[in-house]
């Protein structure tokens, strides 16, 4: 027998802040639509395999749509980090789609994604799968 083990990467994307009032709105604010992204890392062209980054594009009731994802040193206090979708790159692909009827709130997401990152045991792709199944 042969043990195999999977390594999965991330690696941080550009911070664009929002502070005070602004941030407890987008935290209190209704999710209604998420999907599980994927995207490859570096020059790569697939995100087949292990060499990817994933995270959660959660659409809000004004439509707009943010970003969340993990990853070591993201933020201050939190490694999972909520980022406007505007910044993306066109390289992040659909992996799954949900409804969530603004049952849960962008902090929801957030908490579900966990404070803390590790490399095997809490990476960006175990945070979105968990964000997804909340």
């Amino acid at each position: 027998r042969r043990l195999v083990l999977l390594i999965l990467y991330c690696t941080p994307n550009h911070n664009y802040d929002l502070s005070g009032s602004d941030l407890t709105r987008l935290f209190n604010s209704p999710v209604y639509k998420a999907e599980r992204m994927k995207r490859p890392l570096g020059g790569s062209s697939s995100v087949a395999g292990l060499i990817s980054h994933s995270g959660v594009r959660v659409t809000l009731a004004n439509g707009s749509q943010w970003l969340i994802h993990k990853g070591g040193g993201y933020g201050i206090s939190s490694d999972t980090v909520v980022v406007d979708a505007q910044h993306m790159s066109r390289h992040w692909t659909v992996v799954k789609e949900g409804d969530f009827m603004g049952r849960k709130t962008v902090a929801d997401f957030v908490a579900t994604g966990g404070s803390d990152y590790n490399f095997l045991f809490d990476n960006c792709h175990r945070a979105s799968i968990r964000m997804m199944n909340q």
